[in-house]
């Protein structure tokens, strides 16, 4: 409950009727000052959200651990023992995607020599040995190594000379881009001379063709890890507005397969929001359980804690919705089970077409 001083005057500030206590009787408005902190303000905003003095653990819990528990309980007429179901989505999602994106990524490991300073395994080639023709003769002459030896050793000589030649080029091509890697293509106009006077084995398909001139358009002011970490940037930001706008969709399919008369389209979104937002609930705890063991470093058993509850939470995160679905709609458990693995397929496929969709999009509007 709200702890704001009340106000002296018994005029609500909203509709003007009297007020005996906290609450306005006509509207509903508290009878509080008007003008407050940012403290409290941003302490209200949160108690507004999730009714945190009263319902949001209990919420959270029903959520995780029982499946359907909270919709049937919506359905019942349950409406403020727990948090409402949109709001519910909303924060999780909010808190969600907040939290991952305000995290850094992982550093990249450096691998060091048992002495702790980076070292680099330098091999030897012929060339650093200074080994000429002459002084080969030399050696053959004094009688230190003989004639066939000394034409063995003469051909690897050249041979050598040649790859060094051959080496030195490719470093020299390759060192000032200092890419990953380039496909195999300079620059656009070299990807189109090929494609239009290449044969047939060298030319690319539309899709491959449509994908490599991206790539060098965006390359031209970024390195390929710049284009990588702006996929996945902007791939990760607007992830949330495709979970929503999916939602709509998978409650249909929800709705299709059940009772018309019995059952809404309404009651399956309910449902839908739910499951939803365990998901994303899930993947929160999933992702904050990495990052703790990530803590760890290369202990064994720590690595093998870290994996099983990696795996529990998958497990968890698919056998979910099997019992949601049977405890929600309250049918025979193989109706259920065959009903409920026909929407989970659909609905898998249907995600999966639209991620392909949905990275084809960020990757074409990568700048």
């Amino acid at each position: 409950m709200s702890k704001e001083k009340i106000r002296i005057d018994k005029t609500c500030l909203n509709c003007s009727h009297v007020v005996e206590e906290r609450y306005c009787p006509h509207c509903g408005q508290q009878n509080t000052l008007s003008r407050l902190s940012f403290h409290h303000i941003f302490i209200h905003f949160f108690e507004d959200l999730t009714h945190y003095d009263n319902s949001f653990w209990k919420t959270i819990i029903n959520l995780f651990f029982k499946p359907a528990a909270l919709t049937k309980a919506y359905m019942a007429g349950k409406r403020l023992s727990y948090l409402n179901p949109v709001r519910l989505y909303i924060f999780i999602s909010f808190a969600t995607f907040l939290i991952i994106s305000l995290f850094p990524s992982e550093p990249e490991k450096e691998i060091k020599a048992p002495s702790g300073k980076n070292k680099q395994v330098i091999i030897p080639t012929i060339d650093s040995l200074h080994i000429e023709e002459k002084s080969v003769d030399g050696l053959t002459k004094v009688g230190l190594l003989s004639q066939q030896n000394n034409d063995t050793i003469k051909k690897i000589l050249e041979q050598t000379e040649k790859i060094d030649k051959v080496s030195s080029k490719q470093k020299t091509d390759l060192t000032p881009n200092k890419e990953v890697a380039d496909f195999g293509y300079k620059s656009i106009t070299e990807l189109d001379s090929i494609q239009q006077y290449g044969e047939g084995k060298v030319k690319v398909t539309g899709t491959e063709y449509w994908f490599l001139k991206k790539w060098l358009t965006v390359k031209q002011e970024n390195t390929n890890e710049q284009i990588v970490e702006k996929f996945i940037e902007s791939f990760t930001k607007n992830l949330p507005k495709l979970l929503f706008m999916y939602m709509p969709v998978f409650a249909f399919v929800l709705w299709l397969f059940h009772d018309k008369k019995k059952w809404y389209y309404y009651d399956s979104g309910i449902f839908t929001l739910h499951y939803f937002s365990f998901l994303l609930l899930l993947v929160l705890m999933l992702f904050f359980i990495d990052r703790a063991f990530s803590l760890f470093g290369e202990n064994p058993f720590m690595k093998w804690v870290h994996f099983s509850l990696k795996t529990l939470g998958i497990i968890w995160m698919t056998y979910y919705f099997f019992p949601a679905h049977r405890r929600f709609y309250g049918e025979k458990i193989m109706i259920s089970l065959l009903k409920s693995s026909v929407i989970f397929i659909i609905n898998l496929v249907v995600v999966t077409f639209l991620l392909v969709l949905f990275a084809l999009y960020t990757y074409n509007n990568i700048h």
